[in-house]
């Protein structure tokens, strides 16, 4: 009897792990590199099973086919955190900023209002279409991290975006060594959020 009650919880504990969903694109999606290397499975290791990390990213994904596929995962999985890497396809494809800010704030507020914390996480583009353009899509990040209240990391490629050893030949992709890079970009702010969903210490050690 004992044995049985042990197999019937087990189940049971293993989903009171939160969850940590991440929506993006190539970026998160470890393109042009192995999986294993990419930044949010080295976050999955660091997290040692503690949390179960549930990486819905696309490479291509914009903003527009996030939003479409965010209901169904939200009620599939049911996260607890939901981390936003979109943007960048949007931008490198010159679609409208308030388009990408409108899918943006729907994903925002779905997570929101599914119990789920978000963390948005940002970037940048190449000035191809013009600094008014690049000006306008990099404040939407901040303007819906401050509307939202949620917590925003400006550039997850900071210190890697200008260092053609740490980017791939198609100067949009960061290679395997910028993964390390970008998770540390990322933790500061994930770290606090993980803190209010797990009793055991989440460290970088």
């Amino acid at each position: 009897m004992s044995l049985m009650l042990l197999c019937l919880t087990l189940p049971a504990q293993a989903d009171e792990r939160p969850t940590l969903l991440v929506m993006g694109d190539s970026l998160s999606a470890a393109y042009g590199i192995e999986q294993e290397l990419g930044w949010v499975h080295l976050l999955e290791q660091r997290l040692d099973g503690k949390v179960r990390v549930i990486n819905a990213s696309i490479s291509g994904e914009t903003t527009s086919g996030g939003a479409s596929r965010l209901p169904d995962l939200l009620r599939q999985h049911e996260p607890e955190l939901v981390l936003l890497e979109l943007g960048g396809n949007d931008g490198l494809r010159g679609l409208p900023p308030r388009q990408m800010r409108a899918n943006l704030a729907s994903m925002i507020e779905e997570s929101l209002d599914a119990g789920a914390q978000v963390l948005l996480l940002g970037i940048d583009i190449p000035p191809n279409y013009g600094q008014a353009y690049r000006d306008a899509f990099r404040s939407t990040y901040t303007q819906l991290a401050e509307e939202y209240e949620v917590p925003l990391v400006p550039f997850i490629l900071e210190d890697i975006a200008l260092e053609t050893t740490l980017m791939q030949d198609d100067g949009i992709h960061p290679t395997a060594d910028a993964q390390p890079i970008i998770l540390e970009n990322i933790w500061p702010e994930l770290e606090s959020l993980l803190a209010r969903h797990t009793e055991v210490s989440v460290t970088s050690d």
